[in-house]
């Protein structure tokens, strides 16, 4: 492969788990709740993962790696399900502030994922030797004969099926939220929870639904980093800041899963960037490293300049609502 090709397979791969968060942020945003606890559940969703894989592979002699795959999913899902129903009790039953919750999910997520990754790593020999690679090798399969095509196999068909899981969820997110009555009522409420609640539709359902499943979303971009991107291996801090790029995408989006694919994958691309140009310092690799920030900033200027309805964020986003002040 050219320096082109291989540079925009890394920039795929360094998308979608980019592109999972912002899945699972634009979901529960569209119902008015701003998540900040995204990076957190992708920390509770990677090591859940880690930690199902670990104690499957050495339980039986002879692992599986699909069944390995399953349960490591399924772990996924279980903890960053976990920070999701906590963070919805807070911020829609009890009305806590929603910054700070989840900015308190987040710190609590990243020290969750960091204290059993390492302690585990500890079991597993020393720190940074923690590796379930039996069961990785399941997420990092590649699709057979296709990705063995010249150029366009290695570029479209060498990634694991989390990757193209990825795309369809987005597509079906899309199709959800714009094409459906249900995806109808749930932006309704985040236009106005109470002219929602006036019409019918059941606010504290829709909001505990989107933003679980909005949680759950986040954690299978941290099961993604953790077996896929980095095959089965822990590393402290490992996953950085790309829990914020994953909120930061959603501004850059609009709001829209489709815009997030391709948005995704040019914050993976600008991401990695720095490797790409030779003899920069250490402080100019932290400069391109702040580049997808800055392209959303430009873009958040931009929309808010043209003050289209559409490119705005949902009106009543980071507002609790008390159904008895409606009226």
């Amino acid at each position: 492969m050219n320096l082109i090709s291989v540079f925009l397979q890394k920039a795929i791969t360094q998308g979608i788990p980019l592109l999972f968060g912002a899945n699972g942020e634009i979901l529960t945003e569209k119902t008015g709740n701003l998540n900040l606890g995204v990076p957190g559940m992708m920390y509770m969703g990677g090591v859940g993962g880690l930690i199902g894989a670990f104690l499957y592979e050495n339980s039986v002699a002879a692992p599986i790696p699909f069944v390995g795959m399953l349960i490591a999913t399924l772990c996924a899902l279980v903890c960053s399900c976990l920070g999701a129903v906590i963070y919805s009790v807070l911020t829609i039953t009890l009305r806590a502030n929603q910054n700070v919750t989840g900015l308190a999910l987040t710190t609590f997520g990243m020290g969750f994922g960091n204290f059993f990754g390492g302690s585990l790593s500890k079991l597993a020999g020393g720190v940074g030797q923690l590796s379930t690679a039996t069961t990785a090798s399941a997420f990092r399969a590649r699709i057979p004969v296709l990705s063995e095509l010249p150029f366009v196999g290695e570029l479209l068909f060498s990634y694991g099926w989390l990757t193209y899981f990825c795309i369809i969820l987005t597509v079906a997110l899309s199709f959800f939220l714009f094409k459906t009555r249900v995806g109808l009522n749930l932006r309704a409420i985040g236009e106005s929870a109470a002219t929602a609640d006036a019409a019918g539709i059941n606010v504290s359902r829709y909001k505990y639904i989107a933003t679980i499943i909005g949680g759950m979303m986040a954690g299978l971009g941290g099961l993604y980093f953790v077996m896929e991107y980095t095959g089965g291996t822990w590393v402290n801090n490992g996953f950085g800041d790309r829990g914020w790029l994953a909120v930061a995408l959603v501004i850059f989006a609009r709001w829209r899963p489709l815009n997030a694919i391709w948005g995704s994958f040019l914050f993976g691309g600008l991401y990695i960037l720095y490797i790409y140009v030779p003899g920069l310092t250490r402080d100019m690799q932290e400069i391109f490293k702040a580049l997808p920030y800055v392209v959303t900033i430009v873009v958040l200027v931009i929309t808010s300049l043209r003050k289209k309805r559409e490119d705005q964020p949902p009106a009543s986003l980071g507002l609790a609502y008390f159904r008895e002040s409606r009226g």
